[in-house]
């Protein structure tokens, strides 16, 4: 199976996506296709021994619509020829929008007698003219408003229906007939038959339904403003190592070795580690971390961040689509072509609605003709096909979509599909996993108590943990070096795998390592220090003993500690309604005092990968079917990542964990399960928002525009339906864009 994805060019409403979407489901060997109205983007899912990329543009060529290939390769290129093919058509649109509105006021303004069934001294007898009217309004039906008549030629030959479908028949109808009235003016009087005009109502409709569509495209630009922002921050050269020179070169040209100089003050240029130099980096508009973070030699950068204050030496590690910033910007891109379930109804509705809606105007016009009211009849038919077309339940999901998952980049919350931001809305458990998610993933001193003289005491622990590569002899020697601790030189450096390391120092012999440990070698531990190791132990911290020639001088307490915002998070999620569980491979000893110290009540301890998807599992089988969240960052998790109705990943951790989620949390802050619970509740309410008025819009509208009130005076105006229907899209589409106020409030 492949997955390609595609441009699609010629889309006007959320119908032409369905019938877009139909065409490629029906090519053979495709199993999945996806059409999003809003980006004008289709994912199509093939076997590509059953179908190639032609066959596949074959099928969209057939439906009346042109798909282009995206082709993975420079993003920002290819963002900035989409941006110029759009301001193109802008600008055309635009030029439409003018003369049609020029046009239509001209035709608007000499039909003012006739509508109002008085002359105006200021408007002379030829300007409403029949005559006039058909020749202005010609250019406008046939050049402003070409696209909706070939566009519902297509239609017709695909035997199908969308809104082209009913703009072209509505505004026909009103033409034609108004032709057939000025050129048979007499024989339909002697007819008995109307000799009214609807050229304005015609030339009007066309010119607002166009207007509409030139604001909801520029509207609809916003949304999409996440992204543009996002390739903005990609970089354009980088400054290469080439010996004892540097030498500037495009970023494409980078490769994965090479040696980059970063001055202050310059953006890192792709994903990299750093060789030589300390710094602070500027990590926000990637991770959302707000404060500079402090890097040295070893510590990751991430490409497009901006170092702040020191001169770096780096070596490239990942470039071009494998940089941090391109994997963003590609899922980004993937959630906003993607569906919520919620759209489901939408697009059930959108398929039934055109025709429905013709059925509708058919009766509509033979009842008004069966009871002798030709002009009434004309009237209203226009009226319904013009107001009831269906592009605000196209555009009310997805636009929604588009803006949430882009605020959410914005804050360094990566949503991997629309479903998985609708599930976040819903969730009732969140499950955490405790190393590297709860915890900061790397143990670090924090106790100690030494019986000789302190400087001495941690000299000689540091100048033997420097050789070692166990995680807790790193904390213990970087402890020493932040204190500015001296090393010292060492012999005959010995390790005890699961015990402790040996090593001479001058002329003593200095063990360092557990009680068990010390036990075999007869050395003797103090009762006053055992007393405060238990202590020490019951606070799920590891112990570690030292001892000089046989002597126990002193030990030192490590622990993997809470991140500084885990408690408040856990108390926020809590007192939002949901229940918070720790699942760990830890012991039951230590699970609990780190779930005490979070306030954390229900634990689940000694859990092994393989059960950790059971767990969850179990969780989502409780009584009421809870929506259950699992929050991790390891290879171990992500089997229970993938169990859970939401995996939720923390960006620090590993490939396999984020690859297996459907949130990613770019920081590792667990702030950022707030912001993502947070900005799906809201995206839910703003796309709950645009449905419930695009449907009352139109269940609201099709009675009055059908004429069932006229007998109280009520009537829509042919005019006034055109300027609703344009209007309803663009309320969407601003509505939508309210979601980036609620950015501040994340």
């Amino acid at each position: 199976m492949e997955t390609r994805r595609f441009q699609i060019k010629g889309m006007s409403c959320a119908a032409c996506a369905a019938a877009v979407e139909k065409a490629l489901a029906k090519a053979d060997g495709v199993e999945v296709a996806q059409v999003n109205f809003a980006t004008e983007r289709a994912r199509v899912e093939f076997d590509e021994n059953a179908v190639n990329l032609n066959g596949l543009q074959q099928a969209v060529s057939k439906a009346g619509y042109e798909a282009i290939p995206i082709v993975e390769g420079d993003r920002q290129a290819q963002q900035q020829e989409k941006e110029r093919e759009k301001a193109r058509h802008l600008r055309e649109l635009t030029r439409k929008v003018w003369v049609a509105g020029i046009l239509s006021a001209v035709i608007v303004v000499g039909s003012l007698p006739m509508m109002l069934g008085t002359p105006i001294p200021f408007i002379a007898h030829w300007w409403h003219n029949p005559w006039l009217q058909w020749v202005l309004t010609t250019p406008i039906m046939f050049w402003a408003g070409q696209s909706f008549f070939t566009g519902a030629w297509h239609s017709l030959q695909n035997r199908r229906s969308d809104m082209n479908t009913l703009v072209a028949l509505g505004t026909g109808v009103a033409y034609i007939y108004s032709a057939i009235a000025t050129v048979f003016s007499a024989q339909l009087q002697t007819w008995g038959m109307p000799t009214d005009v609807y050229f304005e109502s015609a030339a009007v409709i066309i010119a607002l339904i166009l207007l509409g569509r030139l604001l909801e495209q520029r509207a609809r630009g916003k949304t999409a403003a996440a992204i543009k922002e996002l390739m903005g921050l990609q970089v354009k050269t980088a400054r290469l190592i080439d010996g004892e020179n540097t030498k500037d070169i495009p970023i494409e040209n980078v490769q994965v070795g090479d040696r980059l100089l970063i001055r202050p003050g310059e953006k890192i240029p792709v994903d990299g580690e750093i060789v030589d130099g300390s710094s602070t980096v500027d990590e926000a508009m990637v991770t959302g971390e707000s404060l500079p973070m402090e890097k040295e030699k070893g510590d990751r950068l991430i490409g497009s961040t901006i170092n702040k204050t020191g001169r770096l030496i780096m070596t490239a590690t990942h470039v071009g689509k494998d940089t941090v910033l391109a994997q963003i910007i590609q899922l980004v891109e993937e959630a906003q072509g993607s569906k919520a379930p919620i759209q489901k109804l939408a697009d059930q509705v959108t398929g039934w609605f055109v025709p429905v809606v013709l059925a509708i105007a058919v009766i509509t016009f033979a009842v008004w003709v069966a009871l002798g009211n030709l002009s009434l009849a004309i009237v209203t038919f226009v009226s319904v096909l013009i107001i009831a077309c269906p592009c605000a339940l196209g555009l009310a999901t997805p636009t929604s979509i588009m803006v949430g998952t882009g605020v959410g980049a914005k804050r360094g919350v990566l949503i991997k599909d629309a479903q998985s931001l609708e599930i976040a809305a819903q969730l009732d458990v969140i499950v955490l996993d405790k190393t590297g998610t709860l915890t900061q993933g790397k143990p670090s001193v924090t106790d100690y108590k030494n019986l000789i003289d302190e400087s001495r005491f941690w000299s000689v622990v540091a100048s033997i943990e420097h050789s070692s590569e166990h995680p807790l002899a790193e904390a213990l020697f970087n402890f020493a070096q932040a204190e500015n601790i001296p090393v010292l030189p060492i012999d005959n450096f010995q390790s005890a795998t699961g015990k402790g390391v040996q090593a001479d120092i001058e002329d003593s012999t200095i063990h360092i390592g557990t009680a068990q440990w010390f036990e075999e070698l007869a050395i003797a531990l103090p009762s006053d220090l055992k007393t405060q190791q238990l202590t020490w132990q019951q606070e799920a911290k590891t112990v570690i003993w030292v001892a000089e020639n046989q002597q126990v001088i002193g030990l030192v307490a490590l622990a993997d500690q809470l991140k500084a915002s885990s408690r408040d998070v856990v108390q926020r999620l809590k007192n939002r309604g949901l229940k918070v569980v720790l699942l760990t491979g830890d012991n039951q000893q230590t699970a609990e005092a780190i779930a005490d110290q979070a306030g954390i009540e229900e634990v689940y301890a000694q859990v092994r990968p393989d059960q950790k998807a059971a767990v969850i599992k179990s969780l989502q089988e409780q009584p009421h079917n809870p929506k259950v969240a699992m929050v991790g960052d390891g290879i171990n998790d992500s089997p229970a990542l993938a169990q859970a109705d939401v995996g939720i990943a923390i960006g620090t951790g590993t490939d396999v964990a984020i690859a297996a989620s459907d949130l990613t949390l770019i920081s590792g802050d667990l702030e950022g399960i707030l912001t993502a619970i947070n900005l799906s509740r809201a995206t839910l309410t703003n796309i709950r928002q645009n449905l419930f008025f695009a449907f009352i819009y139109n269940t609201a509208s099709i009675p009055i525009a059908a004429g069932l009130l006229s007998a109280w005076g009520i009537l829509l105006n042919p005019i006034i339906a055109g300027g609703a229907m344009a209007m309803s899209s663009v309320s969407v589409v601003t509505n939508a864009l309210r979601l980036k106020n609620i950015e501040q409030k994340l």
